[in-house]
């Protein structure tokens, strides 16, 4: 049996695990009974009566024919629960609000997730319909403007990221390695990420790492239609981005990950 922290892993656990975030993933396709037990390697019987607990306790929802399975409401109010207990997220929404008020654009928080970003929080332009912003989102990290600068705080030897091929998002989503860590050079040296209508189509953001932690998990960015980029809306949106980064670096001095708990 696999170990986490040299403590016995809880099979049954893991497997509820497994389960919740495969139906998370999911999103709006609910799941059918072999899918989820083919998908994750367990048998029809077990899974079955693993789903009747969770359907039970509000962790899983069903149809009423009982055939089709998707995430349950328990997993918004716990996701809920993370928001409002992280400080750093209460910190840091009045600087989103701050940040979409003076560029008219849309402005999101997020947090680097193993090869992923999650979206912790995100302000919305009212001048173009919303994207990929959704709360609790998850995106490849090498994907996008907040992923990249995040991994372009980490070394090269260092970047959480796979063996395997990268995945894409558009046509424009570095695949390989080589280009992202040539991308990931640039992001260095000038300061912040340019996602290039990389994770959307029609899309350009700008990323900028928060340095409260080292190597930065959480950063934020400005997402803009292309067709609205000119070149002085884009250096207005660095500057702006740069000046609400300060702020929210200003509040927030380096910790080792604390939560900030109380």
């Amino acid at each position: 049996m696999s170990q986490a922290g040299g403590v016995p892993e809880v099979k049954s656990a893991v497997r509820t695990v497994a389960l919740l975030e495969l139906l998370a993933a999911r999103g709006d396709r609910p799941a059918r009974l072999r899918e989820l037990s083919e998908e994750l390697g367990v048998p029809r019987s077990s899974m079955y009566a693993l789903l009747q607990t969770l359907v039970e306790h509000g962790w899983v929802r069903t149809d009423a024919t009982g055939s089709l399975y998707g995430i349950g409401i328990r997993a918004l109010l716990t996701g809920t629960s993370y928001l409002d207990s992280d400080k750093r997220v209460r910190t840091v929404r009045p600087y989103l609000d701050e940040a979409s008020d003076a560029l008219g654009e849309t402005i999101h928080l997020a947090r680097l997730d193993g090869s992923d970003v999650v979206y912790l929080a995100t302000r919305e332009s009212h001048e173009y319909l919303r994207t990929i912003s959704r709360v609790g989102r998850r995106v490849p990290a090498h994907a996008g403007a907040l992923g990249k600068a995040l991994l372009a705080d980490r070394p090269d030897a260092e970047l959480p990221l796979s063996d395997e091929p990268l995945t894409a998002c558009t046509e424009n989503t570095h695949t390989t390695r080589a280009t992202l860590l040539t991308d990931l050079a640039g992001v260095r040296e000038r300061g912040y990420a340019i996602d290039r209508e990389e994770t959307v189509l029609g899309i350009a953001g700008f990323g900028f790492a928060l340095r409260y932690d080292t190597p930065a998990t959480d950063a934020i960015s400005c997402s803009v239609p292309v067709s609205r980029l000119t070149e002085e809306h884009q250096r207005r949106i660095v500057a702006v981005m740069r000046e609400v980064q300060g702020k929210i670096e200003s509040l927030l001095p380096p910790t080792s990950r604390d939560p900030g708990w109380e």
